[in-house]
């Protein structure tokens, strides 16, 4: 941890300030919503939080490996001495379905009376859970959420309790342009993008920014979430003139392109977003595939700070793995919460008001929210991919 998330001066405020203790229950007389809206964190405290993430279905690689960063943030403030208060969570699977979602916010506020909820992963299953939440006061932080104007209602206003600490697809994909051009010197591209509006969006960036930039898009195609045959796509393309191949959508079509693409004798970059972080990628392409591939993150490995370095520490004494970019947005997400939970003293309005004012240095960047969009300013890092291992990274810019 950085001095700047756990300030001393937290820890008096605490234990002079309070008038009354966040509780698993609510207040007699008075509604769940209205005691996490009303009430605050003494010493002596149990406080919960909810961890809502996709434990099971398509996506479960990134819903695990954000409970699992989450809980690393957990473990390491209840260890400290100093502690203001002890955090329990309280976890839910929302299998990578927004219903589910809905289902999961409403138990954790209402029956177990948690006063923020970290996830989940991916953007429709966060978004479900954010009018919900608003209405009963209780901030929502988003670790990956990256789906472009997903914190904003249909009146382009944002969700007042929603947050998230990723920046969304138009940045990435505008990033990977970027650095397409500049850095592969590629020309002309092929795209392919899941039919969502995960993969929509990256795709549209990513065309957008690499033909303003001179440019040229020879293709772009479609796919549905579960695809495993692309061989169509591979034969459409194969004899194009083409320099990369960009792939907008999650891990598990992902490593179907790259085999087929391999398979096929095809030498040429293929480039995608953070849908490629998961080590479930690298093990279904195998590391003699995963050569000469590069995606967009918001973390690397690649010579830690100290404060990465611990981090990394406890993952792999708790989970016997290096952690992946997921589980550094969620650590740094129940940071966020954790720290403006101590420097508020507060729940509800309050807490949210501390987040939103939160200056906060991370092992994935440092940021304030844009207030219009509650969304952070950060830079893009591009890695590549040697025999599965990350490596040469490159930090771009996007206006």
């Amino acid at each position: 941890m950085t001095k700047h998330f756990w300030k001393a001066a937290g820890a008096t405020l605490l234990c002079t300030s309070m008038l009354a203790g966040c509780s698993s229950t609510p207040a007699t007389g008075s509604s769940t919503a209205d005691s996490a809206a009303g009430s605050s964190a003494k010493a002596g405290d149990t406080v919960k939080i909810g961890l809502n993430f996709e434990l099971t279905g398509q996506v479960a690689d990134y819903g695990t490996k954000e409970i699992n960063g989450a809980k690393i943030a957990v473990q390491q403030f209840n260890a400290r001495e100093d502690k203001p208060f002890t955090v329990e969570t309280v976890e839910f699977d929302d299998k990578g379905e927004p219903a589910e979602s809905v289902a999961a916010i409403t138990k954790l506020i209402e029956q177990d009376g948690v006063v923020g909820v970290v996830g989940p992963a991916t953007s429709a299953s966060s978004i479900a859970t954010y009018e919900f939440a608003t209405s009963k006061q209780v901030p929502v932080i988003s670790p990956s959420a990256t789906q472009v104007n997903a914190m904003l209602k249909a009146d382009g206003t944002p969700y007042e309790y929603a947050w998230r600490v990723c920046f969304e697809d138009s940045y990435q994909g505008k990033g990977m342009a970027e650095y397409a051009y500049n850095n592969l010197d590629a020309k002309k591209a092929v795209v392919l993008n899941e039919v969502s509006d995960y993969g929509s969006g990256l795709a549209e960036a990513f065309t957008e920014e690499f033909e303003s930039l001179g440019g040229e898009v020879l293709d772009r195609s479609e796919y549905q979430s579960g695809d495993k045959d692309f061989a169509s796509f591979i034969t459409k393309i194969k004899d194009l003139d083409f320099d990369v191949i960009y792939v907008g959508g999650y891990y598990n079509e992902a490593a179907q392109i790259v085999k087929a693409a391999k398979a096929a004798g095809i030498e040429k970059p293929i480039i995608g977003a953070d849908g490629f972080d998961s080590a479930d990628f690298i093990q279904q392409i195998g590391n003699d595939y995963a050569n000469n591939i590069y995606y967009t993150t918001a973390y690397t490995a690649i010579d830690p700070s100290e404060e990465l370095s611990k981090f990394i520490e406890d993952y792999k004494a708790a989970y016997g793995e290096e952690p992946s970019m997921f589980a550094a947005l969620a650590y740094d997400a129940t940071n966020l919460l954790l720290s403006s939970l101590e420097t508020s003293g507060a729940t509800g309005a309050e807490l949210n008001e501390a987040i939103k004012k939160a200056d906060f240095s991370g092992i994935t960047g440092s940021f304030t929210f844009d207030e219009t969009n509650h969304t952070p300013a950060k830079s893009v890092l591009v890695v590549e991919l040697v025999d599965g291992v990350q490596s040469n990274v490159k930090e771009v810019s996007v206006e």
